[in-house]
């Protein structure tokens, strides 16, 4: 099998995937088994001398012989040739058992995510007087309870749950087993870098244990931005609803502000988590729709932003501030740089041409990639200047890791528009640069504050 072949195969049957992840009666656990089926049989025929084309057809045929969405799936596609191959037929109507089990899990998991987060005032750990304890802590309460609707849903292993368990157990004794002062630097990373470490954490219950496979790293990373639109969405009604309260309970001479930020929003944003998951897995044709078309929104106004900031460089020749809260400001920038990139790459077509848009995102990562290097010589110069922190030196590292994902998404991308390289190739250097940040977050969690001494 040739590469051309092979990447033609991965397009057709990519398509086919994501016709059935947008049917809403086929769940996910499904279509993962329906398209193992299908790469089992296209193997055989291969195998047996057929090309992949050729196999594809009759793989899908024979699937459609088995299952009646892969029947709607040839007959909406009636531009194909292989539609032809498929017998007609209607698909069967999906019973509602199982979004009621589902929706009891969610239930269940924000009630435990939005009660976990009140128990330690048992034990004498106020919200107030005890803030940088929940700071610290904060993603346990939300992510923990995430899991465990993950690992309800995709029914994992003992074998993996035994690997998240001792993973969330290890970032609790990094959290609150370390000698670290409040105001210490290696605290603040702590707390910034945990989250990050333990969402990663989540990704393996998501992907039902399967992290090997880059398709399921890819159904993460799109998860990842969904679940973000949802929870912005969910922050939105739920200023709403504070805003209300407060103002209802006041016009009776009530004042509600001790139950608005002890209960209201600390319990409800830890819910909210759980709850934007499950909208997420239950509303996808919802949220498949609206993503897409925020990722062509905001790219070429990130790109305008980030060209006026180059132009605004170079105009004043002003060099950047590398305090903390600047440093952690650009590289929140290029995260959304790299998160557009990566949602637009979940949702794209795979055996579509390169257009505009793709050369609209190609000069976004490039003007990433140029700021990229201009904060990477502020900080090398601070550090030449004044030695090693825990901040310039975190911020070094992240910076070197994002330069090394942009400088290659470009390269790549820069093949594939000028039709030199299969648009697959970025998509897997994407899905399996994700362990590099995995492994970065935990080295920042665990072994920073001992290599600094817990300054």
């Amino acid at each position: 099998m040739t590469v051309d072949s092979e990447n033609g195969l991965e397009g057709q049957i990519a398509e086919w995937r994501a016709y059935m992840d947008r049917r809403r009666e086929l769940h996910r656990n499904d279509a993962d088994e329906l398209e193992d089926h299908l790469r089992d049989r296209i193997s055989e025929l291969t195998e047996s001398g057929l090309r992949p084309d050729e196999a594809f057809l009759i793989a899908v045929k024979r699937m459609g012989s088995l299952d009646e969405v892969s029947r709607e799936f040839a007959r909406e596609h009636s531009e194909r040739l292989w539609k032809q191959l498929v017998l007609p037929g209607e698909p069967d109507a999906s019973t509602a058992e199982r979004p009621r089990r589902e929706l009891l899990a969610m239930v269940i998991c924000a009630g435990v995510a939005a009660v976990g987060f009140k128990l330690p005032a048992l034990f004498g750990f106020g919200l107030d007087d005890d803030a940088y304890f929940y700071a610290r802590n904060f993603s346990l309460f939300a992510l923990v309870p995430l899991a465990a609707y993950f690992v309800w849903q995709r029914q994992v292993g003992i074998r993996v749950i035994g690997v998240l368990a001792a993973l969330f157990v290890l970032g609790a004794v990094a959290a609150n087993a370390y000698p670290l002062d409040e105001d210490s630097q290696s605290a603040v990373l702590t707390a910034i870098h945990l989250p990050l470490a333990l969402w990663l954490v989540v990704g393996v219950a998501y992907v039902g244990g399967d992290w090997r496979s880059g398709r399921r790293r890819m159904d993460f990373i799109r998860f990842t931005g969904e679940w973000l639109i949802y929870f912005v969405l969910l922050a939105l009604g739920g200023g709403v609803l504070t805003a209300f309260t407060a103002g209802t309970f006041a016009a009776i001479g009530l004042d509600a502000e001790v139950f608005i930020s002890e209960w209201l929003l600390p319990c409800g944003a830890m819910a909210a988590v759980v709850v934007a998951a499950w909208l997420v897995e239950a509303k996808q044709s919802v949220i498949e729709n609206m993503a897409p078309v925020l990722t062509r929104v905001f790219t070429p106004l990130f790109a305008v932003a980030l060209l006026a900031f180059l132009g605004a460089l170079v105009w004043t020749q002003n060099g950047i501030d590398v305090e903390r809260d600047v440093l952690i400001l650009f590289d929140l920038l290029l995260v959304v740089v790299l998160g557009l990139l990566l949602y637009a790459l979940s949702a794209r077509d795979l055996t579509a041409r390169p257009g505009l848009f793709d050369r609209l995102q190609l000069a976004l990562v490039v003007t990433a990639l140029i700021i990229d290097v201009v904060v990477l010589l502020a900080i090398t110069g601070r550090i030449t200047e004044w030695g090693f922190t825990p901040n310039k030196s975190a911020a070094l590292g992240e910076n070197l890791i994002l330069l090394t994902n942009l400088a290659w998404s470009a390269w790549l991308f820069f093949g594939f528009v000028r039709g030199r390289a299969p648009f697959a190739r970025l998509e897997r250097w994407q899905t399996g640069y994700v362990a590099v940040y995995a492994v970065w977050a935990w080295a920042v969690v665990l072994l920073f504050p001992f290599v600094f001494q817990f300054d």
